[in-house]
């Protein structure tokens, strides 16, 4: 009897691989079939089916080249060595290295920052100075983090991304940039310090024409919340272009907040239609000012640079409280969410060329008091953030370091809705694995050990807090395989010690 029942399964077994053979088979001929009678695709064409592997494994090498073969300090945009300290500082863990660098110290460009015979003491070393934006407005703006959370819409990033950016930003007293996606209610939770943007687009403040809408600026202003406001005149992954939200990110919620229809892909003007020219831009910012009674600053990648001199001149000409409350540089090196690859690629000075250009600019017109300069570009770690300090910056933003706070692992989906770990897609079984609590927890732990890691270099420079870093202290490494002070490629960028 249990023979009999053991041939019986044997035949039901036999029955369902000779199928599932069938289905296999027949599935490879269709394939054949498809491949050669299609004329898009030589490989597949002249090699059906098999042709078919080359995307498969070109997709696999991705995730082959992150996991097992790419070295350490290897991987572009941002190595394993950066992640992993973002990583496991965002996570509250031990983030010290054994043995010895694997940062090659001999490539040009490498900062070294010069440590002194006599370093300071923890009983002599003290916080960063709050930094004060806008002193002659009505409602000025005093900062203290060393590092803020740089511009990133509510589009661009998923709602429990947003909510745990802005919830970690009250933690550890940063403030968060909304982007040029307008304020969602995300934005607002936790009670967070908040800069709002002001895209090319007008997002959240347009009226029905696209055009500036002074009573929605006002009404935006009078939030305790929204500390300053940033004029977007470019970033660093597209110079030159408007903000781009691919159409399968305009979702219901998204469409509602920036005025424009859902499932439409988002396009920003390259630039703000009524800006044409410094003095246009003057105006522009009085404009904003003037309703918000708020600090107004200019966001921009630098290229030409020669205007700059034009900029300052008019600003002279009206007097020094026409100028932008700050500046924020984006270098050419910047990320988004989504650009076209020549402009990422090949448009826009890098923040190490550009930051010391504008600062030096600003200086020699006697206006580098005036205006306050943030920082912004792929600073992620201490020494990143250390060297724009030494440089001149008065503040730094960064964007790609939060996301890896929150969990980015650099799958490079952001354009394509389907971000593995929920961070930059609408899609809700993506979104769940995103706790916006525990993440906000994470932020709060990397604002801490930016803040810790940077005065720790400043420290063994000898000077009390970051803030107090200046271009001597740092030397850049040359093609000669000698380092030189920054002091000397650049001057000294004139501040008060």
């Amino acid at each position: 009897m249990d023979a009999m029942y053991v041939a019986q399964g044997l035949e039901v077994i036999s029955a369902i691989f000779v199928f599932l053979v069938a289905i296999a088979v027949l599935a490879v001929v269709i394939m054949y079939v498809l491949d050669r009678t299609q004329s898009k695709d030589a490989v597949r064409h002249n090699f059906p089916v098999v042709g078919r592997l080359r995307y498969t494994f070109t997709r696999l090498g991705e995730f082959f080249r992150q996991y097992f073969f790419a070295l350490d300090r290897e991987e572009m945009p941002f190595n394993r060595a950066q992640r992993e300290w973002i990583h496991k500082s965002a996570r509250g863990r031990d983030n010290t290295a054994p043995f010895g660098s694997t940062l090659s110290l001999s490539s040009v460009g490498t900062p070294i920052f010069i440590n002194c015979p006599f370093p300071t003491l923890d009983e002599q070393a003290s916080e960063a100075p709050a930094i004060t934006f806008g002193p002659d407005c009505k409602y000025p703006y005093k900062s203290k983090s060393i590092i803020n959370i740089s511009a990133m819409s509510y589009g661009a990033l998923s709602k429990p991304a947003v909510k745990a950016l802005a919830r970690g930003a009250a933690k550890a007293g940063c403030y968060i940039n909304t982007g040029e996606g307008g304020l969602s209610p995300y934005h607002l939770e936790g009670d967070p310090d908040i800069v709002f943007q002001i895209g090319t687009a007008k997002y959240g403040v347009r009226d029905a024409s696209g055009k500036l809408s002074i009573p929605k600026l006002i009404e935006l202003a009078d939030r305790p919340q929204i500390k300053m406001f940033e004029i977007k005149l470019s970033q660093g992954a597209k110079p030159g272009k408007g903000g781009m939200l691919p159409a399968l990110k305009v979702s219901t919620e998204v469409a509602k907040i920036r005025g424009i229809p859902k499932g439409v892909a988002s396009i920003s003007p390259n630039r703000h239609p009524e800006v044409d020219n410094v003095s246009e831009l003057l105006d522009f910012i009085k404009i904003i000012r003037d309703a918000t009674n708020k600090p107004v600053g200019i966001k921009m990648a630098i290229g030409a640079y020669g205007w700059i001199d034009g900029f300052c001149e008019e600003i002279l000409k009206r007097g020094a409280k026409h100028a932008p409350d700050f500046i924020t540089i984006d270098g050419g090196e910047g990320g988004t969410g989504a650009a076209p690859m020549p402009l990422m690629d090949n448009v826009g000075l890098s923040i190490r060329e550009a930051l010391p250009v504008v600062i030096d600019m600003l200086r020699s017109c006697g206006l580098r008091d005036r205006i306050k300069i943030i920082a912004s570009a792929k600073l992620v770690t201490p020494a990143d953030v250390a060297w724009a300090y030494c440089t001149g910056a008065d503040s730094v933003n960064s964007a790609r370091g939060f996301m890896f706070a929150i969990g980015c692992i650099q799958a490079m989906r952001c354009n394509t809705n389907t971000c593995p770990t929920g961070i930059t897609t609408h899609k809700r079984s993506l979104q769940s694995g995103l706790n916006p609590a525990e993440k906000s927890v994470r932020v709060q732990n990397f604002v801490e050990k930016i803040h810790f890691g940077v005065g720790i270099i400043a420290h063994s420079c000898g000077v009390a807090h970051p803030r107090a870093l200046r271009r001597h202290h740092v030397r850049i490494m040359q093609p000669n395989g000698h380092s030189v002070p920054l002091s000397e490629l650049f001057p000294e960028d004139g501040r008060n010690d």
